[in-house]
């Protein structure tokens, strides 16, 4: 998938070989309100903007695979989704508190407390990036990441998009979502830290109330880090392109051609209108 200034664009290769494009036009939630094109809440909305294209996203990929009596519908997708949103709450915000409970139980100082919550939060993260990064069918998935990624630096730096040229690019980029992911787990660790209740279930109350927060700063630093080439700007950048190395992985050529694809159609190539 690929998002320009006017369109979404998602290109799947069919299992018959041929490319599947679908686009849809934008309109970010800043153009409507323009409000939220203040900082922080920029990424607020980018976030949810995020999330429902997602949903389109995976419907279109995942009934290209299908026959047309067993396609989903947009609403098993998005059900599909918030069962996912819902467990990466679990994993990602409770399960740390939980555990860090055990640990307030033994008179801990709230500093050790919220170190140890900080710790499990980012083991929890990177453990599960290393995890899914062993199947076989995300890997694909990494491939394709890898792809995307390429394509955007070529076109970044002023290449003609073409298989052979797109091939010869890192498959790293400053403004990836996995950068973005890290410095959220990060970011989070820092404002959690300033909330101190006793309660378990208002602990898991106000964490869940400031992640928007936690979003809209983590958005506000990956525009900072895709505009800026200073060298602290790319020293504190380099944690999130090291993790890119467990979630993209080197494409072959069948998959830059489909970046490409959904790179050229989000800028309005190659459908009418």
């Amino acid at each position: 998938m690929m998002r320009g200034p006017r369109w979404m664009a998602i290109a799947v290769r069919r299992p018959d070989g041929e490319i599947a494009v679908h686009r849809e036009e934008v309109r970010p939630l800043a153009q409507r309100y323009p409000v939220l094109r203040l900082p922080i809440l920029r990424g607020m909305a980018a976030m949810v903007e995020a999330l429902t294209l997602g949903v389109t996203a995976l419907a279109f990929s995942a009934n290209q695979a299908m026959p047309d009596e067993e396609q989903l519908s947009r609403g098993e997708m998005t059900a599909t989704m918030a069962a996912g949103f819902l467990l990466a709450l679990a994993l990602f915000v409770v399960a740390p508190t939980l555990l860090t409970s055990y640990v307030k139980a033994l008179s801990a100082t709230p500093l050790i407390t919220h170190l140890v919550e900080g710790v499990l939060r980012l083991g929890i993260f990177l453990g599960y990036l290393v995890g899914i990064s062993l199947m076989k069918d995300i890997q694909r998935v990494f491939q394709y990441h890898g792809a995307e990624h390429k394509v955007i630096n070529a076109y970044e730096a002023g290449d003609e998009l073409t298989v052979e040229n797109v091939r010869r690019h890192s498959r790293e980029h400053k403004r990836c979502g996995t950068s973005f992911l890290l410095y959220a787990v990060v970011i989070s660790i820092l404002i959690f830290s300033f909330i101190n209740v006793e309660s378990f279930w208002l602990r898991i109350i106000a964490r869940l109330g400031v992640l928007p927060l936690v979003a809209g700063v983590a958005y506000e630093w990956i525009r900072i880090a895709g505009r800026s080439d200073s060298a602290l700007v790319n020293a504190l950048s380099r944690p999130g392109m090291w993790l890119q190395g467990l979630t993209t992985r080197e494409p072959d050529d069948s998959q830059i051609e489909v970046a490409i694809a959904s790179f050229e159609t989000a800028r309005g190539h190659g459908l009418p209108g």
